[in-house]
């Protein structure tokens, strides 16, 4: 199998980046492996996770590609969370992007419509 992959967040204010990621991801974390981190598993073998690292807080950028985009962020307003920007690309690629607290930025890729 693998690659797996684990994408990094460093954040300064752990409690709040969990309470933030749980709504961006509609879930709890998956797992614990430690006081200073928390993981959620986006898809088999694909991971992000949350990491208490003060001093490289807010420099994260990830984009998760998915299968519905409007479906997807139609969650994540529900769960109250607005898009900082959505971008269209010359080849219809859809792009939308959620920034944390502390300035990481996550993005959610789709399909053209």
């Amino acid at each position: 199998m693998g690659p797996y992959l684990y994408a990094g967040i460093s954040v300064a204010d752990l409690p709040a980046a969990l309470a933030w990621y749980e709504r961006l991801f509609g879930s709890p974390p998956s797992l614990f492996p430690n006081d200073v981190e928390a993981v959620w598993e986006i898809a088999d073998g694909r991971s992000v996770y949350v990491e208490l690292r003060p001093e490289h807080a807010g420099h994260a950028l990830i984009t998760l590609f998915v299968d519905d985009l409007d479906t997807v962020v139609d969650g994540i307003t529900e769960r109250g969370i607005e898009p900082a920007l959505r971008e269209t690309y010359d080849n219809g690629v859809r792009k939308i992007t959620y920034r944390d607290p502390e300035g990481n930025e996550i993005g959610y890729g789709g399909g053209p419509v």
